[in-house]
Parts: structure tokens; C-alpha cells; sequence
């Protein structure tokens, strides 16, 4: 018998936002009923604020729960916010989730996912490794190479096992069990590789992905940043314009530039503003 916390419980029990919004501005699907899970997600949105967002699951009291959790979650927040909500944040609010269940609060994820990329948030494909086509690897359970890519990256998972609990990809006939291996191993070679990079090729690098990801997004709003030194893994930045005349504005663009050079480079770094 799995352990449960008690608002694991509570959302199952009294699920939030459960039902459909028919004028939906966005709409986002994870899981097959022939895997015996699926979520479908509806959001409304105004002004990027997500207004409103609403479930409709076929699964388990977690998948349920996941859902539930998740919906309370978006409410209110902006898109940037949203997009970068994780399986992991999902299962930590919940208190967590049994290892063997750990693949409902990815659900929830891929199906945000999806409803944003519905959206017009096609840059989501941006933090993933451009290699990472959408190949399917566990055709049991219809799991692609970047879900798995991703599970990896997110939740430092480091057996094919891991990948089970959290994706379900090789829970059944096993044959893709391989290829599941050759994606973690893959995965942690380059995190080594880019460990092992130099102190000028780190710095390089950073101020290429601050160049060509971060600064773009922020001149989109009047703002701009550079960067200031790399001491190990502290980014120092410095903020212009508009990214600097607000407390809660830079705290959220703080959050913004931390994970995408986290996505980029390793979870370690740690961005100050000098």
C-alpha cells in the first residue's frame, strides 16, 4: 500500500476545478486511455494572466490529485510563471508522490505543456536539446524521447526504473529498456562535458545564452541585462530599463534568467543582481 499525504488525500477526495471550459483559449492533452491515464486541461487566458483553468482526467486518486494541485497552481499567474512549472513542483506541493506514481504529476506537466505550446508558446521547444526530435520510445505507453529527456533533467533520475515511476516508458513489454539506458547515459555525459568546460569557455557560454536567450525576451518589455562575472557557479547580471524599476519585476526576471541558464547549463547556478 503506497503513503499518501494528506493532501494527496484531500485533492482526491475533493478534487478542485474539475470540468470543461467550452470557450477555452487553450486546451492541452496527456496520456491515452489505452495507457490507462489521460488529462486534459482547459485554460482562459487575458492579458497572459491565466483567468481560469479546469481538468478532466481518467486515472488514478494521484492523476487526480496532480490534476487538482495543478490547476490551483496557474490561477492567477502569468505565463512566463506558468511555463515554468515542473513535475516536481507539482509533486511537491502535494507533499509528494510515491515513486511509483511520480508519472501523474508528469502527466500534469505535459498537458500544461501542451496547452501552452497551443497557445503560441512554441518557445518551450527551446529549452529542450535541439537533437531531441519527437521520437517515440515506449510505444506501450506512446512516451516520447523528450518526455523522457526531460524527466531526466528534471528530477536527476539515474536508472531506467527512475524512468518507469516517473514516465511509465518500459513498464510493459520492456523491449525499449535500452534505449531508455542509452538516453540517461547520453544525458549525464553531458552534463560531465559541460562541467568540464573550462573557466573562459563557461564564461562563453553563459554570455552566449544570455545574448541569444534571455536578452531578446527582456527587450520585448523595454528591459535588458549583461553580464557583470562568473565566479563558480554565481551569475552576476546587471538589469536596464524597465527590468529594473520594480522589486516584483526583477524577482520574477531573477527566477526567468536562474532557469533558463539552469535548462542550459546545470542546476547549480545561481543568479545575483549587482
Amino acid at each position: 500500500m503506497w503513503d499518501y499525504t494528506e493532501k494527496v488525500m484531500d485533492h482526491y477526495r475533493n478534487p478542485r476545478n474539475v470540468g470543461k471550459i467550452n470557450d477555452a483559449d487553450a486546451v492541452g492533452v496527456a496520456g491515452s486511455l489505452t495507457c490507462g491515464d489521460q488529462l486534459k486541461i482547459y485554460l482562459k487566458i487575458k492579458d497572459n494572466i491565466v483567468t481560469d483553468a479546469k481538468f478532466q482526467t481518467f486515472g488514478c486518486g494521484s492523476a487526480v490529485a496532480s490534476s487538482s494541485i495543478l490547476t490551483e497552481m496557474i490561477i492567477g499567474k502569468s505565463l512566463e510563471d506558468v511555463k515554468k512549472i515542473t513535475n516536481k513542483d507539482i509533486a511537491d506541493q502535494l507533499g509528494g508522490l510515491p515513486p511509483e506514481k511520480m508519472h501523474c504529476s508528469v502527466m500534469g506537466y505535459e498537458a500544461l505543456e501542451d496547452a501552452l505550446k497551443n497557445y503560441g508558446y512554441q518557445d518551450l521547444d527551446d529549452l529542450r536539446e535541439p537533437e531531441k526530435a519527437e521520437k517515440i520510445v515506449c510505444t506501450c505507453f506512446n512516451v516520447t524521447e523528450n518526455v523522457i529527456w526531460d524527466a531526466i533533467k528534471q528530477n536527476g533520475l539515474k536508472t531506467v526504473e527512475d524512468v518507469t515511476n516517473y514516465t511509465k516508458a518500459g513498464g510493459a513489454c520492456g523491449r525499449c529498456k535500452s534505449l531508455i539506458k542509452d538516453i540517461i547515459d547520453t544525458y549525464y555525459a553531458k552534463v560531465k562535458s559541460d562541467n568540464q568546460l573550462s573557466p573562459t569557455q563557461r564564461i562563453l557560454k553563459i554570455n552566449n545564452i544570455i545574448e541569444t536567450q534571455i536578452s531578446p525576451e527582456l527587450q520585448k518589455d523595454g528591459g535588458d541585462i549583461n553580464l557583470v562575472d562568473v565566479k563558480d557557479n554565481k551569475v552576476f547580471v546587471k538589469l536596464h530599463g524597465k527590468c529594473s524599476s520594480c522589486k516584483n519585476a526583477t524577482l520574477t526576471i531573477k527566477r526567468f534568467v536562474e532557469q533558463t541558464l539552469k535548462n542550459a547549463m546545470d542546476d547549480n547556478i545561481e543568479v545575483i543582481e549587482v
